[in-house]
């Protein structure tokens, strides 16, 4: 099983909810988001490092390992749901190959837990251009925490 769809990685969020290992902080900590083929394989119940995920990184000129940090990162709750959103990414003069799905995951905290994973429904490139992530107008994710 290949990347097929986009989601939060349970193990971070179960370790944020209940204290036992992580305080991700979204107003001081530094989140990175890094882009990967379509050869992941990712297990949102499982994964919680980027190290899980990383060997399937794409590569090319003006991308670096690890992906670009993140800014305007935000975590704002509204009528019952709960949004998380940053700035649009972009890696200006790049030449990317198959790049299927971004990656984000906090740089800060020991480890670099994942949040979440968003499937672009099909691999793109660039050549020597930008390749820019425009992340939704209603956030990168949203939870409806209302019963």
């Amino acid at each position: 099983m290949a990347v097929s769809a986009s989601g939060l990685f349970v193990p971070t969020f179960r370790d944020v909810l209940d204290a036992t290992q992580l305080a991700i902080n979204t107003g001081s900590d530094t989140f990175q988001c890094s882009m990967i083929t379509n050869s992941a394989t990712p297990d949102f119940d499982s994964h919680d490092h980027w190290s899980d995920l990383s060997a399937d990184e794409v590569s090319g000129t003006g991308y670096s390992a690890g992906g670009a940090a993140m800014s305007s990162v935000t975590l704002a709750g509204s009528g019952g749901t709960l949004t998380f959103d940053a700035a649009d990414v972009s890696w200006t003069s790049s030449t990317i190959s198959s790049a299927r799905a971004a990656v984000v995951y906090d740089t800060t905290v020991t480890n670099d837990p994942l949040v979440c994973l968003v499937d672009f429904g099909a691999d793109y490139s660039s050549a020597n251009g930008t390749f820019t992530i425009t992340w939704n107008a209603s956030g990168i994710w949203t939870l409806d925490l209302t019963p």
